[in-house]
C-alpha cells in the first residue's frame, strides 16, 4: 500500500488524523495550498477547491470536517 493511500485509508477512520497529515495528504493527492486570512486555508488542483479552517488550539481535524472533505474528494478517492 502506497503512502498516499495509507494516509487515505487513516482519513476515512475513526482516529485522530493532523493538520500535518491533512496537508501531506492533500499534497500527495496533487492538489495546491493557499494560505487565507486567519485560519482559512484553500487546496485547489484543476477545478476542485476545497476551503477549510486550520483547526485550534488542537491540531487534529474534527471528524465533521473530514467528512465535508471527503464527499468533495469522491471523484479523487475513486
Amino acid at each position: 500500500m502506497s503512502k498516499t493511500q495509507k494516509l487515505i485509508e487513516k482519513f476515512k477512520s475513526n482516529s485522530d488524523f493532523t493538520w500535518q497529515e491533512l496537508e501531506r495528504m492533500m499534497s500527495l493527492m496533487g492538489f495546491e495550498k493557499q494560505e487565507g486570512d486567519g485560519s482559512r486555508v484553500k487546496f485547489y488542483k484543476a477545478d476542485l477547491t476545497i476551503s477549510i479552517h486550520k483547526p485550534h488550539p488542537d491540531k487534529s481535524i474534527k471528524l465533521y470536517v473530514r467528512k465535508e472533505i471527503l464527499a468533495r474528494l469522491k471523484n479523487e478517492l475513486l
